[in-house]
This record gives structure tokens, sequence and C-alpha cells, in this order.
């Protein structure tokens, strides 16, 4: 892909409505489909401490019904007309995607404004939901994996920090929840202050953003909240471990991490090209090499960079045999202090930066990829022209920068550490 044809300012059509919500589109004459993608200011940030998972109840009640169509009426305008449409809950904003073909944009964008802004929380459609998420919840109350990482949130972050909670919720929160608090959360929180839509696809971008202003512009509501800060997260004074023993199971898996940067921290690509060298290029990089292939202590071992509007974490994740638990602690806090210690050779760092510059054009292939970028350069108020930068960008990050991130962010021996696994494997105690 020339750079001529990624993205830009030069063909990407952005206006802002009156209410405050803003519309972006591209066009792309190669497909009869449009593509939608787009998020709310309405995540699990915003749960009440006595009512987590009440942000994913409610992005999960929003295509069950509105006071204008039922259920059956919304799926069977989609069915009917070859389209999709979906509504999810985040941490910080509730997304929403959709397909259908470019002469049913208007259909698709006005299922999605309506669903979004005149729920019904019909009242058996609620207890069928509710049913099904307890459900949900009650499988991952038995995966280590999931255990493990709810485990590592609570250690890493501060007691009172919203990352420090199970945006699921618990089987008591989401059996206490009601449908005033879904009405309260919509009506607190589902606004068009804060909303974004991205249109991809065969329609010329103005008749894109004109159609998504018929859909969303007379939106309006003076009561919801806007603020969307979130504390930052202070680095562990020292290591902290917890280990959750799951009976039946047989494997171990384990998330050791600490809280890092932000998607708009200015050593963010830094900190993803020292991520990327420590633990995903090249079957997950050097934890990879060492943890699984050399030493074959884990099925998968990996590292991960959350990023986002706060402190997302920089984590390890591994699943083991449950006797090799500590080998495999000791390898991963190994190859972590050699990361800080010695820092990247060239070669790694060039090998990184090729990956991550060569698999953009990747990403853009599909209306999705493109709809999902864009999205994320309004969100992280990266500009139009940041894909156009990319290259550049990545670089022009030095060897001493990739070792300063990782040294400001990850310390082989503070960490977090939770293990999820058989209870006589893991031993007596509550403790790592």
């Amino acid at each position: 892909m020339t750079p001529g044809a990624l993205p830009g300012p030069d063909d990407i059509a952005r206006r802002e409505l009156p209410n405050g919500a803003v519309i972006l589109a591209r066009e792309n004459p190669h497909a009869p489909s449009v593509v939608i993608a787009g998020s709310v200011h309405a995540g699990s940030v915003f749960d009440p401490p006595e009512r987590l998972g009440l942000a994913a109840f409610v992005a999960a009640s929003l295509l069950r019904g509105t006071t204008t169509r039922d259920f059956a009426a919304i799926h069977e305008l989609l069915e009917g007309n070859g389209a999709s449409l979906s509504i999810s809950g985040g941490l910080h904003t509730a997304g929403f995607s959709g397909k259908s073909l470019a002469e049913d944009l208007a259909l698709l964008l006005d299922l999605a404004s309506d669903s979004l802004r005149r729920p019904a929380f019909d009242l058996a459609q609620v207890e069928r939901l509710r049913g099904e998420m307890i459900t949900g919840q009650k499988i991952r109350e038995q995966d280590t994996r999931y255990l493990a990482g709810r485990t590592f949130r609570a250690l890493a972050y501060p007691p009172d920090h919203p990352y420090s909670r199970p945006s699921s919720g618990t089987l008591d929160t989401l059996a206490a929840i009601d449908r005033d608090d879904l009405r309260d959360f919509h009506r607190q929180h589902y606004d068009p202050r804060g909303l974004i839509v991205v249109i991809v696809g065969a329609v010329e971008p103005d008749a894109a953003l004109d159609a998504a202003e018929r859909a969303f512009g007379d939106w309006a509501n003076g009561t919801a909240s806007r603020s969307i800060a979130v504390p930052d997260a202070p680095p562990l004074v020292e290591a902290a471990s917890e280990t959750v023993r799951v009976p039946g199971t047989s494997q171990a898996d384990l998330v050791l991490g600490v809280p890092g940067p932000a998607r708009s921290a200015e050593d963010w690509h830094a900190a993803n090209l020292a991520n990327n060298v420590l633990g995903v290029f090249g079957m997950y990089g050097r934890i990879g090499a060492e943890v699984r292939e050399k030493r074959g202590l884990a099925y998968y071992s990996y590292s991960h960079l959350d990023g986002g509007l706060g402190p997302g974490a920089w984590r390890v994740v591994a699943g083991v045999d449950p006797a090799n638990v500590e080998q495999a602690v000791g390898a991963i806090r190994a190859e972590i202090r050699r990361l800080l210690d010695h820092g990247v050779t060239g070669d790694e760092l060039a090998d990184s930066k090729a990956n991550f510059i060569g698999r953009l054009p990747l990403q853009l292939e599909r209306n999705e990829g493109v709809a999902g970028a864009i999205l994320s350069m309004e969100r992280y108020a990266l500009g139009l022209d940041y894909l156009e930068r990319y290259a550049r960008t990545i670089e022009a990050v030095s060897a001493e920068a990739v070792v300063a991130a990782a040294r400001r962010y990850l310390d082989a021996d503070r960490t977090a550490l939770a293990i999820a696994g058989p209870p006589l494997a893991l031993g007596e105690g509550g403790r790592a």
C-alpha cells in the first residue's frame, strides 16, 4: 500500500454535530457494502461497586427491544436485509458495529440510533438476559485463565480504582441489578456528547455524514455525566501475589505484570516496541522462546500491553503444568530483567519496527479494519493524518527510548502475580 492510499485527512470526512456527536466517513467504492463502528462513553468504569456488570448488562439489553420496535422487529429487519448490528459493553465505552449493503445504510443507522437512544428494558427480556449473563459468569468462575486475570487486576490496582474490578460483574451483583438500575445507568451515561460514529464503504462521504446526522442529530440528553477521567495507578511498592484454587482443573494459568502506560502516553510506541520484543514477535518474543520453546515450561506464554484511555496493564500471561509454576515465574522474571538490564538488540528493534509497519496495510484491507483505525484515531485524538505519519513515527523510536520506557513501567520483582489452577498441585495456603 502506498502512502497515498492510507486513510488520511484528504479522504476522511469529519463532522461535529451541535449535540457533541462526531461523525467520520471514508468512501471505498470497490465493494457494495458499508460498515459502521462507534462508541459512547458508557463503559464499566462507571459501574457502582455494588452493581458491577451494570454497564455490560445495559449494553447487552439495547438490541432486545426499544420503545418503537420489539426484539423480533429489530432482528427481522436486520435479517431481512442481510445486515448485522451488535452492541457490547467495554471498559470505558459501549461499542457498536454493523454492516449492510450501501443502499441500506439509512436503515442500519436508524436501528443503531433507536437501540442506543430508546431501549425498552422489557422485563421478560431483562430476566432472560440476566439468566444468560449469570450462566456465563458461572462458566467463567471455573475458567482458570479468567480467574487469574481477575485476581491480577485486583492486585495490580488500588481497591478503589475502576480497573481493579471485574467488568462482567459477579454472581451477586448481576442478581441484584434491576430494571431501575438499567434505566438510570442509561439515562446517566448514554449521551451524544462523546458519541463517535464511523462509516466506511460504498457511499460518498458527504452522503454518509448526512445520513448519520439524520439518525443522531436530534439526540439530546442533558442528564448524562461526561466525566471519563481515570485516575493514575501508582507503581507497585512491593510484590503482591495470590493463588486461586479451582477444583477439577488440570492446568494452571498465571498473570504477572504491572500497571502500564495509557495510549496517550508520550512513550507509548516505545513501550509497545519493548513489549513486542519481550513477548509478541516471532511466536511470542523472548518469553515464548525461553519459557515455552527452550525450557518447555508453558503451553503458551506471551506479554501484552493494554493501552487505552487509562493506565492499562502490562502483563505476561502463561498456561503451565502446575508442577512448573515456580520455574515458569522465575524464567519470566529473568527475561524481564534481561530486557531492563541489557535493552534490545539492533536486529530485534529493526525486526519489530518492520513488523509494526508491515502489518498496517493488512489491518486496512477490509472496511472493518479501516473503520476501527479511524475510530481509534478519533477516540485518542491522534489526528486524521496519524496513519500517514505512522511509519515515520515508528522508525523514529530509538533503542534508548525503548529501554527507558520498559524501565519506567516494568520491574521484575515488584509485580502483581495471580495464579489459578488445581488445589493440590498448587500447594496449601493462599499465597503463590
